[in-house]
């Protein structure tokens, strides 16, 4: 299981939000460069980076900020927000971004992530953000009517290998993941699950390994570490001891 910190953009710099909400907002670094190569030397083998503005906006507002953490870092990048069409997509993964994160565009337009998923297998991503089980869209601000099983069910139809599932209610409140939700979701799918919001501490981390089993492959850090609840090498130590303990 990989350990992922959440670099999240917003205006140029990195910032951390509550429930997704902007009237919640803490700046952490000016500069994201910072956070990713703080993240990299602590021992990350995959940056999260979400452009929070494109999430808002529907179009990528932060490339800038992303173009130089793929240039710097020596580790896999994946991005999310504001990615609706095809091209922007194709944009990202020619800039040196090793996946993209579809959200909004798997409710909206299911065929541009089928297009993308068979030009580049493995490297397309569904976020599932859901709040009380229903799929919110366009930065969270617009809740669907969808149940997030069954667009996870319809993603993996169409070829997506992986899907990422956020709590909005937990995201940003270290209050603990939704281990229920995620537990249904495994169980729901045949994808591999990265889980994401309310991480809070260790106990936390061990709690999702148990997961493990049902295909969750990974976790979403990011308040945490930003306060320092969590130390990411731990985590990481935590979770590379408990797959060498399996194996």
């Amino acid at each position: 299981m990989l350990i992922i910190p959440a670099v999240d953009l917003r205006d140029g710099r990195c910032v951390r939000l509550v429930h997704g909400s902007l009237a919640h907002e803490t700046v952490y670094y000016d500069d994201p460069l910072q956070a990713a190569l703080r993240w990299q030397a602590e021992g990350a083998e995959l940056l999260h980076l979400v452009d929070l503005d494109g999430a808002f906006a529907g179009a990528l507002r932060n490339v800038a900020a992303i173009d130089r953490i793929v240039r710097a870092v020596q580790i896999p990048v994946q991005v999310g927000g504001g990615i609706r069409d095809a091209a922007t997509a194709d944009d990202l993964l020619a800039r040196g971004v090793e996946r993209v994160i579809l959200g909004t565009v798997a409710v909206t337009a299911p065929q541009v992530v089928e297009e993308l998923c068979l030009r580049f297998p493995g490297r397309v991503l569904v976020g599932i953000d859901a709040r009380d089980g229903r799929v919110a869209v366009r930065g969270w601000v617009e809740e669907s009517e969808t149940e997030a099983v069954t667009l996870a069910r319809r993603m993996t139809e169409i070829g997506v290998r992986e899907l990422i599932y956020t709590d909005i209610g937990r995201d940003g409140t270290l209050a603990g993941p939704n281990l229920e939700a995620v537990r249904r979701l495994s169980a729901g799918v045949q994808a591999k699950i990265i889980a994401s919001g309310g991480v809070s501490c260790l106990e936390d981390i061990a709690a999702i390994l148990t997961l493990a089993p049902l295909g969750v492959t990974g976790v979403i850090v990011g308040q945490a570490i930003y306060t320092g609840h969590l130390d990411l090498g731990e985590a990481i130590a935590l979770v590379k001891g408990g797959a060498a303990n399996a194996g």
